[in-house]
């Protein structure tokens, strides 16, 4: 499950990207389903731990999916289709789980969709 991550409207509107731990590459926050958690409650608590997102909602339907290849601890590489959940962010926090391993910035939907790698999730920013 991802979170797409926004604040502002109209033309203010912006993207919460942060870079990935083992590259550094610019992506959304995302992570593998959790037993008892809906998807949607999942991609929140993803945006939390890896971005700082908290007092916010996701919401209760995906606006997309993208595929990308995970690379697991053996370093082989598992093709993985991610749900996409809209959250609007009200609250960020400096103090967060994964603060001092990721950079996350604010950018507009179209430097997002270049600085991402994967096409679909180009897509889904260009469609914002």
């Amino acid at each position: 499950m991802a979170a797409l991550c926004h604040r502002g409207k109209g033309n203010n509107k912006e993207y919460l990207l942060v870079t990935s731990r083992d590259t550094g590459r610019w992506i959304i926050p995302k992570g593998w389903p959790v037993r008892g958690l809906k998807s949607n409650e999942t991609a929140l608590r993803e945006a939390w731990e890896e971005a700082g997102v908290r007092n916010s909602e996701a919401a209760a339907d995906p606006i997309g999916s993208y595929s990308y290849n995970k690379r697991r601890g053996n370093g082989f590489e598992v093709p993985v289709t991610t749900l996409v959940y809209s959250v609007a962010v009200n609250d960020l926090s400096e103090d967060f789980p994964e603060a001092h391993e990721r950079t996350r910035k604010w950018v507009s939907a179209d430097t997002a969709a270049e600085l991402v790698n994967e096409a679909e999730l180009k897509s889904i920013f260009r469609a914002q």
